[in-house]
């Protein structure tokens, strides 16, 4: 793990919003750099700010990381991520794919010269499944299939 990550985020509960968009069946993914040894592809998403609704943070997240504009739709389910000195609750939300090219973003916790987006783009659930298990968002323990993904729901600690 890179050294800043647990600096900014260690020994606080994050809440973050997270965006299951969807197009021709494959699901939008960013990868990050610094959080394993290698890539990490997850859904687009992040921290919810004081004062900022949690569909109003999916928007701006979608935004800031992938380029990409959204429509926060159902929440679809949730889990914990409990790794010390991390610890984050996630809300994984539908979202309506409304316009714009998927590109990389930006991370503004992160400086200009030290971004953690490498790459983002659509993806179909065997590509995810075909890359390490490490290297993937922990939801995808969860799922075999698109319609795993499509259909999961309740609270799960990952």
């Amino acid at each position: 793990m890179s050294p800043e990550i647990p600096d900014f985020y260690q020994h606080r509960t994050r809440i973050r919003v997270c965006g299951l968009c969807w197009q021709n069946d494959r699901l939008l993914m960013v990868n990050h750099r610094g959080l394993t040894s290698g890539n990490f592809w997850a859904p687009p998403g992040g921290g919810v700010e004081f004062a900022e609704g949690v569909h109003d943070t999916l928007v701006r997240e979608f935004l800031e990381e992938t380029n990409v504009k959204i429509k926060p739709g159902k929440l679809q389910f949730a889990c914990e991520f409990i790794h010390p000195p991390l610890h984050a609750v996630e809300l994984f939300f539908m979202v309506d794919y409304l316009g714009g090219e998927p590109g990389i973003g930006t991370d503004p916790e992160s400086s200009a010269d030290n971004q953690l987006i490498t790459d983002v783009r659509f993806m179909n659930i065997g590509d995810i499944l075909a890359s390490p298990e490490k290297e993937r968002h922990g939801i995808f323990r969860l799922v075999r299939t698109l319609a795993d993904l499509k259909n999961l729901s309740g609270f799960h600690r990952i």
